[in-house]
């Protein structure tokens, strides 16, 4: 029996929809590429320019993060306006070329320019992609996309420590920034070729509301208190990924001795296969779980973040590197479970006209705290626990970076208790529009 997506459907559209949805699975993998190449190559950079770990902490997190969520609510506001397809080639094709430009500097300050850069061209990648997503998937099947989307993440650090890590020992990190960041501005010109624009508010009738202001979003997101929690659980789960992530590398040279081409390639077929897997069946396992209670949806991302944090625990504290990174291949399933079924629930309790806005919040919450503070503070803490701890200061740092996964395993328990209700919401206001 047909599914009620494939009965309204046009012949082919089935086929296009998960075309496009490739597509800017691959946008997201460039996204990721750029952004992590910085990870397998800050020991080099650290070397040559004379770094600390707090410097290094801002490079990577809070000064990346900052321009990236404050440019990413104005481009995500213009989305909800315009040509959302438009949008994510130009930003693709910025964040490349300032990539690109990240093997020219010759100071921290420059390198801090540069990466500023391609933080405000990614601010313009995702929302926009989520919300044209929506439009091509109908909402039984949105959190499969969007996790099929989102696996681009862990693309994007496969290949970015698999790719950057060989090159950098072969030929230098300089080399490495050019040869990730120039592909993608001609991948660019082929977005705009062969993607469409959908049609916004399809899967709702195709009638929306008119085009919204940002305080009519927020207004309206005060409604759906379940947003906020899932996004502070968002927030805490990148706290503990991006914090212990973006040092992981470090970690693995200094404290077990593994070269940049090995920790390239163990760490980025590991976090970046398992990371695929696990952020895929998230969302698959939401859709499927969900049918019943929509609930799944965030209870998936509790119990994946709550079970993951012992053997994580376990993987700093392990003397044998082998058995330590057999255990990553599990924790990183579970630990990527999160995203997909939170950005689908996201997506779901908003106005289609208010999609964008929404993504870009819930971004901007994730990433502020995520990616903002987790690894500046993991590298504010390993130079604070030196004199205590010597070469194992990086390995307690992390371990105490642990600890704000339980607060996201708490805001994902408190956003499930809320989101029947703010389902249902959305539900009645989709359905008065289509009837008025």
């Amino acid at each position: 029996m047909a599914s009620n997506a494939d009965s309204t459907s046009l012949p082919g559209e089935s086929r296009y929809r998960w075309f496009v949805l490739v597509m800017l699975t691959l946008v997201y993998t460039f996204n990721f590429i750029d952004r992590q190449i910085l990870v397998i190559l800050q020991e080099p950079i650290k070397a040559e320019l004379a770094l600390s770990d707090a410097q290094l902490g801002l490079l990577t997190g809070f000064s990346f993060a900052l321009v990236y969520v404050c440019a990413g609510i104005p481009i995500a506001f213009l989305a909800d306006r315009s040509h959302r397809r438009n949008i994510v080639a130009l930003s693709l094709a910025l964040w490349s070329a300032m990539t690109a430009l990240s093997g020219l500097v010759s100071s921290y300050g420059q390198l801090v320019a540069a990466r500023l850069g391609v933080g405000i061209g990614e601010a313009g990648g995702s929302p926009p992609a989520h919300s044209m997503l929506s439009d091509y998937f109908p909402p039984e099947q949105r959190g499969t996309a969007l996790s099929f989307y989102s696996t681009g993440i862990y693309i994007g650090i496969l290949i970015g420590f698999a790719g950057g890590g060989w090159i950098a020992e072969h030929f230098g990190w300089r080399q490495a920034f050019f040869l990730v960041g120039i592909p993608g501005i001609l991948f660019a010109v082929c977005l705009v070729a062969l993607v469409r624009e959908p049609i916004r508010g399809r899967w709702e009738g195709g009638v929306i509301a008119p085009k919204a202001s940002f305080a009519d979003t927020i207004h309206l997101l005060k409604a759906r208190p379940s947003f906020w929690w899932i996004a502070l659980g968002c927030a805490f789960k990148g706290f503990v990924s991006y914090g212990n992530g973006n040092f992981f590398p470090s970690f693995l040279i200094r404290n077990h001795g593994m070269s940049i081409a090995d920790v390239g390639l163990y760490l980025g077929l590991i976090s970046g296969l398992a990371g695929a897997i696990g952020t895929f069946l998230g969302g698959f396992l939401g859709d499927k779980l969900g049918l019943h209670d929509k609930r799944w949806y965030i209870w998936i991302p509790l119990w994946g973040t709550l079970i993951a944090l012992p053997p994580s625990a376990y993987i700093l504290v392990a003397g044998d590197i082998d058995t330590a990174l057999i255990v990553l291949i599990p924790t990183t399933i579970l630990n990527t479970l999160y995203l997909g079924p939170s950005i689908a629930m996201c997506q779901t309790i908003v106005s289609p006209s208010m999609r964008a806005v929404a993504s870009a919040i819930l971004f901007f919450i994730l990433n502020m705290i995520g990616l903002g503070l987790g690894p500046v503070l993991v590298g504010v803490l390993s130079d604070l626990y030196l004199p205590f701890f010597g070469a194992d200061n990086l390995r307690y740092a992390m371990l105490t970076a642990l600890v704000f996964g339980l607060f996201g395993v708490g805001c994902f328990w408190r956003g499930s208790r809320l989101l029947a209700a703010d389902v249902r919401a959305q539900q009645a206001a989709n359905a008065r529009l289509a009837g008025a």
